[in-house]
């Protein structure tokens, strides 16, 4: 599992990274997305819940909405747990696809095309390309982050058993 956002690849190209890399046991940075009704999102929707930040290039393309649907798959047993699609598409596409692929309550999408801030508050930025590199983060009800992963090939799917184990480590 890569913790560090550096050597990242898109199809082996490298992809440059902006932002200091996010890391386990430190607070999660303050962030103000676009929800999928143009209203922002910050981290007052995660307060005092468990979450996974889900931060996909685009959730239109197909390893990102299996990663999504997966997640909220693998986290709909849980209690207290929300699920956070964080992605540069602009809200109406992500409520396009939410409505499409039904994801469930507990899992919602915000974009972060407006305020551009949250790819470099997480070490996520790949300004090449103008999208977010597909990276996870397991963040506890006291807003300490318990899980980092950046994936090191941006066309892979994340590490899901080490994402929900830190969820379930959150919620003992």
């Amino acid at each position: 599992m890569n913790k560090t956002n550096t050597n990242l690849t898109f199809m082996g190209n490298p992809l440059k990274v902006v932002g200091k890399a996010a890391t386990e046991g430190t607070q999660c940075p303050a962030f103000t997305l676009t929800g999928n009704g143009m209203e922002d999102v910050t981290q007052a929707f995660i307060a005092g819940k468990t979450a996974i930040l889900m931060v996909v290039p685009s959730l239109d393309t197909p390893v990102c909405s299996i990663e999504v649907k997966k997640f909220a798959k693998e986290a709909a047993g849980f209690q207290n747990v929300v699920l956070l699609a964080v992605s540069e598409d602009l809200p109406f596409a992500q409520k396009r696809w939410c409505t499409l692929e039904a994801v469930g309550t507990n899992t919602s999408a915000a974009s972060d095309y407006k305020y551009r801030s949250f790819g470099e508050a997480f070490g996520c930025w790949l300004p090449d390309v103008a999208l977010l590199a597909r990276s996870v983060f397991v963040v506890d009800a006291k807003n300490t982050i318990r899980h980092v992963e950046y994936v090191t090939e941006l066309s892979t799917e994340p590490d899901y058993a080490a994402a929900i184990e830190a969820v379930r480590v959150c919620q003992s």
